[in-house]
């Protein structure tokens, strides 16, 4: 995307937020639905994929989402528990992505709820002494509207990182891992970073990386 593409996209959600932005019900995870029976076999299959690798960018329900999301996050809960269960000193914190990974901006791109299991994630992480700092690709004149979101969704924002006119001119996995070195250089160990894309991951500087669904780039 050009540079004038992302400034008039920037522009066109800011103007849509500020215009309708209500205070957002957090998206809960979806019940399980009742399984099907079985067909018959005719031949013997392959063993099945997880869900969130097989669902079809063009197809993908928000019920399907939801759930792959609970079952994504489930192992950055547990190692997040297990790393402060022994103080270590040192000032630990977990780096979020925003869109479709904090907030579920794909489904919800006015309202902007939480999502359920990241936002209980983050509450219990904060309670434990864990910052929470978010490294997003919305420009930073989107400031306030994101911040009130996120907080309106139940996160706590230690730091909200977004991008300046300079950043645009980098590849968004350059300008992260930049802001997760930044993130070290306030003293902080990052325990844990969670993204729906591998431009949220890649580039080190985070002892773990958590990877949501984003469906072959539908939910970027």
């Amino acid at each position: 995307m050009s540079l004038k593409a992302k400034l008039v996209a920037a522009a066109t959600l800011t103007a849509a937020v500020t215009a309708v932005l209500a205070t957002p019900a957090v998206a809960a995870p979806a019940a399980p639905a009742a399984p099907a029976a079985p067909a018959a076999p005719v031949a013997p299959v392959a063993p099945v994929a997880p869900v969130a690798a097989e669902a079809s960018s063009s197809s993908v329900t928000e019920e399907q989402w939801l759930a792959d999301v609970a079952a994504a996050i489930a192992p950055a809960r547990a190692y997040v528990e297990q790393r402060v269960s022994q103080p270590s000193g040192g000032k630990p914190a977990i780096v979020l992505d925003i869109d479709n990974t904090s907030l579920a901006t794909h489904f919800h791109p006015l309202a902007m709820p939480g999502m359920a299991p990241v936002v209980e994630l983050a509450q219990y992480a904060h309670s434990r002494g864990v910052a929470i700092i978010f490294v997003t690709a919305r420009v930073d004149f989107m400031e306030a509207i994101t911040r009130s979101s996120l907080q309106s969704a139940g996160y706590t924002v230690d730091e909200l990182h977004g991008r300046g006119i300079g950043d645009l001119f980098k590849s968004v996995q350059q300008y992260k891992t930049d802001e997760r070195i930044k993130v070290e250089n306030e003293g902080y160990t990052i325990i844990a970073s969670i993204g729906n894309n591998w431009t949220d991951l890649n580039g080190g500087h985070a002892e773990r990386t958590f990877k949501l669904p984003d469906y072959d780039g539908l939910l970027s």
